[in-house]
């Protein structure tokens, strides 16, 4: 049997596990670990040794304590909703999932604020407070499943983030398990304090700096006022020429959202009506909101403005029913792609919107080249791609190509003045491109502040940096730390 540490073998953990945690909350059967084989990218699975389900920061802090005194490596896992590849073991690893940890633990509406713990599913927390006139702005395509604690983790955006940031912007305060069993608080619970952000370095650190258990959000009052615009194109261009002509004229839209006319009849045939046209190589969904004049002239700025772009309809929808209607066709995109091919991979880009009809133009060229087909669905606003490659898993020596073209996409990004990640994470789906983006110096100050919370290596080994066993020559590119650091980088 494989040990974690000298002399203690997984059964052994397994014992010392149910100690601490009631009998149910450790799961060591191997047909029940399998749920635990990969996240919402399924193109890289690895079944852990051991998986605990703690449900409690009491029972999280013993459980890493633990894993620190005898040396065992440790990868936190929210709802599995995840696209990069981080909540995966994919060394012997204990797993700590914290789907069973789902209370809101209190709600305070004077200062706009709800504190929950990681494993409360995003779009709960609005549910808890929307009856008050209150909202929780970060709403990622899967926010009906995906918790709080992986929003954290991954820092994730969503529809919204254009005009209302990210977590990191709604995060106040965090009660934190740091990996040697500490419990501690980042963040005042207030907007803005003078001390360190230690806050801000822990959001979207995906799990390495240990594991948030208590999170303190902001609210937001519901807008007087909410419209949605649904503009169709000919041409993926005029689309994206749309969105240049709508911010450069000051309009501040909620979210500004592009499906591809692959994703737009993946949508229709999966709702069994056209919600979306058909024919339209484009779909543009803007939300506009704020107070009922601010939205009714904006309403009208934007629709002239995606007319002159080329739109051949735009449609207002203005009831909460019709709103929502279009937006569940967005936010299901995923899953429409999903029944037309079991299997695909979500790159994650980021380039100036600008640059969006010539990185988009590039996207279908290397499609064309690769013969791998690929569906465009992303946030316009911010320059966020979401490109979906599609293939079929029983293809010989398609994982290369598809891994391949997806390294090809981030390459673009990058030149385009971008980001080889918007919200999905690095994991270690794009580990060995992180050099690409960053240099010798970066890294290293990336790895000094990792080993201040972490000096041991045991949270979510692995992962975000290069290494040698997984990245080769991107590993030997990337520095270590200087001698007498102490610690190894990788």
């Amino acid at each position: 049997m494989s040990t974690p540490a000298a002399g203690i073998g997984w059964d052994l953990l397994a014992r010392r596990c149910r100690r601490l945690l009631p009998a149910r909350a450790v799961v060591a059967a191997r047909q029940e670990l399998l749920a635990y084989d990969s996240d919402g990218l399924t193109l890289h699975r690895h079944q852990p040794p051991l998986v605990v389900l703690p449900e409690t920061t009491a029972e999280v802090a013993a459980v890493v304590r633990l894993c620190h005194e005898l040396g065992v490596p440790f990868v936190a896992r929210g709802s599995g909703t995840g696209l990069s590849g981080g909540a995966v073991a994919e060394t012997e690893a204990l797993v700590i999932a914290t789907s069973r940890m789902r209370q809101v633990l209190s709600i305070d509406l004077p200062n706009r604020r709800v504190t929950v713990q990681p494993g409360v599913i995003n779009s709960w927390v609005t549910r808890a407070v929307s009856g008050d006139g209150f909202y929780y702005a970060p709403d990622p395509s899967s926010q009906v499943v995906c918790s709080i604690g992986g929003n954290v983790a991954e820092n994730s955006g969503g529809v919204h983030c254009l005009k209302y940031g990210v977590t990191s912007n709604h995060v106040l305060a965090m009660e934190v398990v740091l990996p040697d069993g500490t419990v501690t608080t980042l963040g005042s619970g207030l907007p803005e304090t003078p001390e360190l952000d230690l806050r801000g370095v822990f959001i979207g650190s995906e799990g390495t700096l240990g594991i948030a258990t208590a999170i303190t959000l902001r609210l937001l009052r519901a807008p007087q006022s909410v419209a949605v615009l649904l503009a169709d194109f000919a041409t993926m261009e005029a689309a994206g020429e749309a969105v240049r002509l709508v911010t450069a004229a000051g309009v501040l839209p909620a979210g500004m959202e592009i499906m591809d006319n692959f994703t737009i009849n993946a949508v229709d045939d999966l709702f069994g009506h056209d919600e979306y046209p058909r024919q339209a190589a484009a779909v543009l969904l803007i939300e506009l909101d704020g107070q009922e004049r601010e939205v009714g002239a904006a309403v009208e700025i934007a629709s002239e403005l995606c007319r002159q772009a080329g739109a051949g309809t735009v449609r207002r929808a203005s009831e909460e029913a019709d709103r929502a209607l279009l937006w569940k066709g967005r936010k299901s995109a995923f899953a429409a792609v999903g029944r037309i091919t079991p299997t695909y991979y979500v790159q994650d880009g980021v380039v100036p919107r600008s640059a969006l009809p010539s990185v988009l133009a590039a996207i279908e060229e290397l499609s064309r080249r690769y013969e791998l087909p690929v569906a465009n669905v992303f946030h316009a606003g911010d320059g966020n791609l979401h490109p979906l490659i599609l293939y079929r898993a029983d293809e010989p020596g398609v994982t290369e190509r598809v891994q391949a073209l997806g390294a090809e996409i981030l390459r673009l990004c990058i030149e385009a003045g971008g980001s080889i990640t918007g919200e999905h994470g690095v994991g270690n789906d794009k580990r060995c491109y992180l050099d690409w983006m960053f240099s010798n110096d970066d890294l290293a100050t990336m790895q000094r502040v990792r080993q201040a919370f972490d000096p041991a290596g045991l949270a979510n080994p692995g992962k975000i940096f290069p290494t040698p066993r997984s990245c080769g020559e991107s590993a030997r590119r990337a520095v270590s730390l200087p001698e007498g650091a102490g610690v190894e980088v990788f």
